[in-house]
C-alpha cells in the first residue's frame, strides 16, 4: 500500500480526525515613599541588560550564566526571502500552532503551503484565512511531495499515529521541522523515529499559536527556543534560527529537543496551568468556607493577581511589585514565600520525575488516542466551567470598564 493512501486512512480514522484539527490599576494600597522609590528605580531595572555583540550574535548575562541569544534584527525580511528562495515550506496541521506561525510565514513573504486533511475543520479553518485549494492549500500527502521543509505541526498523539504514512515521504535533502521536542525524544512511547538522512530542527514559541499571530501582528515577535536534532548538511543550526525569525520569533536561545520538551510538560503541568489552577481553587475554597462571598474570594484570589499584580511582575519583576505594594502586603508576602515554597517543591519534583520517566508522554498518549477524547475532554471543561470560581470570575469580569 502506498505511503499516500496508508496516511489518508489513517486520517479517516475518528482518533485522528479530532487530533489534526488541533496600563494597570492597583488596587493594593501603596505609600507615597513606595511609589517614589519605585518610579526611581523602575527604568533601571527595565532597562536592557549590557550585552556584547558577536557576529549578530547576543551574550547575555542571565543572573550569572551566559548564553547566545538570537534577535529578529539579525535576519530582516530581506534577508529571511533570499535564505529560503529555493524552498518550499509544508506546514502539516493548522491547529493553533498551524494558524499562527502559518499566517506569520506568509506575511513575511515565504513560500508556506498548508497540508490537512480536504473538507475537515482544519481545511475549512485555512479557507477562511486566505488559503486557497490547489494554490497554497492541499492535501496532506501532496504538500509533503511539493515542500523541502517539512513543519510537522500535528497534535503530539496524532504524529504518533500518523508517523507511519508520513516518514517514507521525509525523503534525502528535505528538512524536518517540529515546534516541540515530544514525538522524536520520546520515542520508544510515540514510534515517531526520524529518517537518519535529514536535518531535524526545532522552533519552540514560549506561547499559544495564537499569541504568535497577535505579537507578530503588533510588531513585538514571540521569544521562542530553538534546537537541532539531526544536523546533515551542517547548516542545521543556521536554518532553525532563520525559521525561529520567519515564524514571528523576536528572540531565540538555544535548547535542545530533550531540555525543551522536559521543560514544557513540566512548566504547564506546574505554575503556567495546573499548579496555578490548583493554588487559586486552594485559596478561593478556603475563603468561602471561612465566610467570605464569592465575589470577595474570587477578587482576592484572581482578579487583582491578574489584572494588577501579575502585569507588573511581567513587566519589572517580583522585587518591583513588592515594593510596589503596601508594606503590610510586602512583609506578609516575604514571610509566607518559603513556607509555599517549602510545601510545593517535593510536588514540582514528583512532577518533574513524571515527566522524564515519560509517564506524562503514557498518559497523553493513551488519553488522546481514546476514540471519543474529545467528548471526554469537553466534559472535563464544562466541569471547570461550571466550578462557583469561575462562575463568579464571569460576574466579575462583565463589570470591568472595557466590558460595559
Amino acid at each position: 500500500m502506498s505511503a499516500s493512501r496508508t496516511f489518508s486512512k489513517a486520517l479517516r480514522s475518528p482518533m485522528a480526525r479530532q487530533l489534526v484539527t488541533p496600563a494597570v490599576q492597583r488596587r493594593t494600597f501603596v505609600a507615597a515613599a513606595g511609589l517614589v522609590r519605585a518610579s526611581a528605580v523602575a527604568s533601571a531595572r527595565s532597562a536592557p541588560v549590557a550585552r556584547q555583540q558577536t557576529r549578530g550574535v547576543k551574550t547575555i548575562d542571565f543572573a550569572g550564566s551566559k548564553e547566545d541569544v538570537y534577535e529578529r534584527a539579525d535576519w530582516p525580511i530581506e534577508k529571511l526571502q533570499e535564505y529560503f528562495k529555493n524552498d518550499t515550506l509544508a506546514l502539516i496541521g493548522y491547529g493553533s500552532q498551524g494558524h499562527g506561525q502559518g499566517l506569520n510565514l506568509r506575511d513575511n513573504g515565504l513560500n508556506v503551503i498548508i497540508g490537512v486533511r480536504k473538507d475537515g475543520k482544519s481545511w475549512k479553518d485555512a479557507i477562511q484565512d486566505g488559503w486557497v485549494p490547489g494554490k497554497n492549500l492541499f492535501e496532506v500527502d501532496e504538500a509533503i511531495s511539493k515542500g523541502t521543509i517539512i513543519m510537522n505541526l500535528l497534535s503530539d498523539a496524532a504524529q504518533s499515529e500518523t508517523w507511519p504514512a508520513i516518514k517514507p515521504q521525509i525523503t534525502k535533502g528535505k528538512t524536518l521541522y517540529f515546534s516541540h521536542g515530544f514525538s522524536p525524544v520520546f520515542k520508544d512511547l510515540t514510534k515517531v523515529e526520524v529518517p537518519t538522512d535529514v536535518d531535524v530542527i526545532l522552533c519552540a514559541p514560549k506561547g499559544s499559536g495564537r499569541t504568535v499571530r497577535s505579537l507578530f501582528k503588533e510588531g513585538r515577535g514571540i521569544n521562542s527556543s530553538f534546537a537541532v536534532y539531526q544536523d546533515v548538511t551542517g547548516h542545521a543550526k543556521e536554518k532553525a534560527i532563520a525559521m525561529g525569525v520567519a515564524i514571528g520569533s523576536g528572540y531565540l536561545y538555544e535548547t535542545t529537543f530533550e531540555k525543551e520538551v522536559m521543560s514544557d510538560l513540566y512548566g504547564e503541568r506546574g505554575c503556567l496551568m495546573g499548579g496555578i489552577h490548583g493554588m487559586f481553587l486552594a485559596q478561593y475554597e478556603v475563603l468561602r468556607e471561612r465566610g467570605h462571598s464569592p465575589s470577595e474570594a474570587f477578587n482576592e484570589t484572581v482578579e487583582e493577581a491578574t489584572q494588577s499584580l501579575y502585569p507588573l511582575i511581567g513587566k519589572y519583576g517580583m522585587d518591583w511589585m513588592f515594593d510596589a505594594c503596601s508594606t503590610t502586603a510586602r512583609r506578609g508576602a516575604i514571610d509566607w514565600t518559603p513556607k509555599f515554597k517549602d510545601a510545593l517543591k517535593p510536588v514540582f519534583n514528583d512532577l518533574y520525575n513524571s515527566v522524564v520517566t515519560g509517564q506524562e508522554t503514557k498518559r497523553s498518549l493513551e488519553y488522546n488516542s481514546q476514540p471519543d477524547y474529545r467528548e471526554k475532554y469537553e466534559k472535563e471543561l464544562e466541569e471547570i466551567r461550571n466550578l462557583e470560581i469561575w462562575q463568579a470570575g464571569k460576574a466579575v469580569r462583565a463589570l470591568r470598564p472595557e466590558n460595559q
